[in-house]
């Protein structure tokens, strides 16, 4: 016979039971989320042409790479949630399963391949400088001696022109906005990070046919998907992904709309081959 008190003991099991079966798999930072139910993707809210927030709404190439990625994953773009993911954030972004993955001018780099995964890169890219329309002297970095070049406080891209070129005279800003306003009242001679971040800014209403990129680059970024570190199934989905799109059209399509209004073209080696995934 089964008592009142065993059979609340069963009861209780079976409960139990059907609750961790309903927890099972749910955990979005393994990407088993990436099967329809929704995505977690971080991308940068503050880069113009490349990851930028505008009210509601979310645009720029990451955004479009990351939306293509996640309609390969059977995500649709409604089902985004899309996570603002500064510089120095990325990584514990993902090891926290709090996005799962990143697509935000993402460097593949040995020093964050031990902390997280990448797949890609989907873009390669390159330190560059931004000028003045009318300007006809700064032709690459070698030509700044004497003048006055801005980026960032704390970047490592207007530091390594300094290194090479101990004549420039560099002006540091919170901003790059600050830079740009600089740049265009004549603060400033130049300003210097990855190229598609300076065409992103160059494309802005506000500034076309008032600057330009030199088109020199003097660096090699590869950009690509962060995503936890170990996760070979998420990655080789993510990395067959970036390769239909750039078969199919839309990698370029996504580059020209985003980029293309500040006459930027992708350098050498685009659009790449992404890595194997291990």
């Amino acid at each position: 016979m089964i008592t009142r008190r065993r059979l609340a003991a069963l009861s209780a099991c079976a409960a139990l039971a059907v609750g961790l079966a309903a927890c099972g798999g749910s955990d979005s930072s393994t990407g088993d989320s990436a099967s329809g139910a929704g995505l977690k993707v971080g991308i940068k809210f503050d880069q113009p042409g490349l990851g930028l927030k505008q009210g509601s709404e979310y645009k720029g190439l990451d955004v479009d790479v990351a939306t293509y990625v996640a309609g390969k994953l059977g995500t649709p773009a409604d089902k985004i949630t899309w996570v603002q993911a500064p510089s120095a954030q990325r990584e514990s972004l993902i090891e926290t399963g709090q996005v799962d993955f990143i697509v935000a001018t993402y460097s593949i780099t040995d020093a964050r391949k031990e902390k997280v995964s990448f797949a890609g890169p989907y873009l390669i890219a390159g330190q560059d400088l931004l000028v003045r329309a009318d300007e006809a002297a700064i032709t690459g970095p070698e030509a700044l001696a004497g003048k006055k070049l801005c980026s960032v406080k704390g970047s490592t891209s207007a530091q390594k022109v300094k290194d090479q070129n101990p004549g420039v005279n560099l002006q540091e800003f919170a901003t790059y906005s600050e830079c740009m306003a600089a740049l265009t009242s004549r603060a400033v001679d130049a300003l210097t990070t990855d190229d598609t971040i300076l065409a992103g800014y160059a494309a802005q209403e506000q500034y076309k046919g008032k600057v330009k990129v030199v088109g020199k680059t003097f660096s090699q970024e590869r950009y690509g998907i962060g995503l936890k570190k170990g996760n070979v199934d998420l990655c080789t989905k993510i990395t067959d992904a970036i390769n239909s799109m750039i078969k199919d059209g839309d990698w370029q399509k996504a580059v020209d709309a985003n980029l293309g209004p500040a006459g930027y073209k992708p350098g050498a080696g685009n659009p790449p081959t992404p890595d194997a995934c291990s």
